[in-house]
């Protein structure tokens, strides 16, 4: 675990004053690093038998792509809106420094469909309960939510109630 936090690099007054951002650049860089943080995202939720890995725009298709090439199962984009070329649903949500929106193409999931839902970064937890609500429109059920990084400060997983929440880092 410390090869993965040793390779988190902490920006302070980053994207404006007062704001601690933790880079995950320098991780993506490290491929033994990165595969660590991959296998400890996943591993709680390996024998759920999902059938999809859910994840936001942008960096947290890194880390959801990587994950659902693991499990071998498919992988849906969650994106801002205006980027998907199909019909989509979307959902509005708080950041802890403005507002946002997610979108996903209304046939990416179905009733049946067992989703993990992955990005890099819990906060608030508004980009994630976003997720859980565009996954769940669409009939499909959220297993768990997996974040290599918790801001333990902002209380995000507690905007993520009656979900099982997966974190590799806490600060």
């Amino acid at each position: 675990m410390q090869r993965i936090v040793e390779k988190i690099r902490t920006v302070y007054d980053f994207p404006k004053p007062g704001i601690v951002f933790r880079d995950i650049t320098p991780l993506l860089m490290d491929t033994r690093a990165l595969r660590l943080a991959v296998h400890h995202l996943i591993h709680p939720f390996a024998d759920e038998h999902l059938t999809a890995v859910a994840a936001m725009e942008a960096r947290g298709f890194v880390f959801g792509a990587l994950a659902a090439a693991q499990l071998g199962v498919g992988f849906v984009p969650l994106r801002k809106p205006g980027k998907l070329p199909h019909e989509t649903e979307r959902a509005a949500y708080d950041l802890e420094y403005g507002s946002a929106a997610l979108e996903i193409h209304a046939d990416a999931l179905s009733e049946g469909d067992r989703v993990l839902i992955v990005d890099d970064l819990i906060a608030t937890g508004g980009t994630a309960a976003a997720s859980c609500q565009l996954v769940e429109r669409l009939g499909a059920t959220v297993i768990g939510l997996a974040f290599v990084i918790e801001l333990e400060a902002f209380e995000g997983r507690q905007r993520l109630a009656g979900h099982a929440v997966h974190t590799v880092i806490t600060y």
